[in-house]
């Protein structure tokens, strides 16, 4: 009923999971990351405590193929689980017992363009585990959370979930990537009951990029005295008492340095303050 990819970038430096399912809020019971150690899933009749075993055996320094070994061993259930893991050193493997509902399967990839393991169950047949498998190959220049979705994205439309369509969730994380660099969430979103959930997803990762990562220099224009002055006439027009009040309001903190010198905005907000005003 689910279908999952778990992948590390190529640089090493990030991991995480994408997911969909014809299943109210799949990411609450599928995914697991921590930066610096690995990401799994755990799916089909799920054994959620496999996210955190997961993740032990592999800070413990197992493999992704170890740490599989030893908890499929270990649950007496494993004929009805599927699990998906990959490691700190890019380590892939995935797993499908045998009384999984067809079609069910998987595949583990692993290469100088990231690896990553795919599986699925109750699928529209093995096209949708080829389809992932070629858009995370297609896209190995794209940063995690693109190439995740992407792959997400490319089984939806190979079939995906043959009962249909409810959940999706991404979940990457990378050392110091949280908001203020607090912990190491990059992404973490979930669509949890929607008609079309992986276009849903998409949309709210473009936002999070929008809102929630650092500006790029290329992406950063200079608050020259001239556009501070543009800039803080628009943010008046737009009904605010001044332009930072407009920036808190519209939650752009992470994409304007207004505080200190040298003081930019990202372009994009510019251009969004400038149609607003």
């Amino acid at each position: 009923m689910t279908f999952s990819i778990v992948g590390r970038s190529a640089d090493g430096e990030s991991w995480g999971v994408a997911v969909a399912s014809k299943f109210l809020a799949v990411g609450s019971a599928v995914p697991a990351a921590v930066a610096g150690v690995g990401a799994v899933a755990t799916q089909a009749d799920a054994n959620v405590a496999w996210k955190g075993i997961g993740l032990s055996l592999l800070d413990e320094g197992a493999t992704a193929s170890v740490a599989l070994q030893r908890m499929v061993e270990d649950d007496p259930d494993r004929d009805h689980r599927q699990l998906g893991l990959v490691d700190v050193e890019g380590g892939a493997a995935t797993y499908t017992g045998i009384s999984c509902l067809p079609w069910a399967g998987g595949v583990a990839h692993e290469g100088p363009d990231g690896s990553c393991a795919i599986q699925g169950n109750v699928l529209a047949g093995p096209a949708v585990v080829d389809a992932m498998l070629a858009a995370w190959r297609d896209t190995g220049e794209e940063p995690l959370p693109r190439r995740l979705l992407a792959a997400l994205a490319a089984g939806d439309q190979a079939g995906g979930d043959r009962r249909g369509r409810q959940s999706a969730a991404l979940l990457v994380v990378r050392e110091g990537a949280g908001y203020g660099g607090g912990d190491d969430i990059a992404v973490d979103l979930r669509v949890d009951d929607h008609a079309t959930p992986v276009d849903e997803l998409a949309r709210l990762l473009d936002l999070n990029d929008l809102y929630l990562t650092a500006s790029t220099e290329a992406e950063k224009v200079p608050i020259t005295d001239s556009l501070r002055t543009e800039i803080e006439a628009a943010a008046q027009e737009a009904g605010h008492e001044d332009f930072m009040t407009w920036v808190g309001c519209e939650n752009y903190e992470m994409r304007v340095d207004h505080a200190r010198p040298p003081m930019w905005i990202d372009q994009r907000v510019l251009a969004i303050l400038r149609a607003h005003g």
